[in-house]
């Protein structure tokens, strides 16, 4: 009876740590001390291309707070973060203050060692990032990998400095050339087989005549 009872109580400490783990941190909980900011130059116009222009990004602990509040910050995270009105009607991109649900933020910008002093990242936008509104994230981690603290480019309510861009269309100018190309090798090609056809034709009925 008593194994029995050890067997129970093992199996729901074990459940229990499960539970904690999978449930995730609340980004509520997280205390905002790193200072974000963005600096971004669109090649044309103001909107950034996707596969072309890059983000400058600097973090770095707040300096106004004691000495020390940085102690168990070990590595750091960069995301590239939807802004809420590129999250209206699109459920895979919903905030939750839940981090293990949240999809706010799913693109990694760069992840390093935490370092007590100022660093900064030049990132070129990749490719398959979605035409949206954008805003960029930083975590710190603590030694299990579990976040605990934040600082972001934008304010709470994540609707100032933030940054627009263009994804890939999916069409390119070599692309179409080549399209272009194909298809008129593919006309030219037809029309030579019926020319070929027609004076095979001819050629038959003379030989049938002679």
């Amino acid at each position: 009876m008593a194994s029995r009872v050890g067997i129970l109580l093992a199996s729901v400490l074990v459940l229990s740590c499960l539970a904690g783990t999978s449930y995730g941190v609340l980004f509520s909980s997280l205390k905002q001390t790193l200072v974000v900011t963005t600096t971004h130059v669109a090649a044309n116009g103001t909107l950034l291309k996707a596969g072309e222009d890059k983000i400058s990004v600097t973090w770095g602990l707040n300096q106004s707070l004691p000495a020390g509040t940085d102690s168990a910050y070990k590595t750091v995270k960069v995301k590239l973060c939807y802004a809420p009105v590129s999250q209206v009607d699109r459920g895979w991109r919903k905030t939750v203050d839940n981090l293990v649900k949240d999809k706010t933020c799913q693109k990694k910008i760069v992840a390093r060692p935490y370092n007590a002093s100022t660093e900064t990242f030049e990132w070129t936008i990749e490719r398959d990032v979605p035409t949206g509104k954008y805003f960029v994230r930083t975590y710190a981690f603590d030694a299990e990998g579990v976040e605990v603290a934040y600082g972001q480019n934008t304010g709470a309510k994540k609707d100032s400095n933030l940054f627009e861009v263009q994804s890939i269309t999916g069409r390119h100018v070599t692309l179409d050339i080549v399209s272009v190309c194909f298809s008129a090798f593919s006309v030219l090609s037809l029309a030579g087989f019926f020319i070929a056809e027609k004076t095979r034709a001819k050629s038959s009925k003379r030989n049938v005549g002679n």
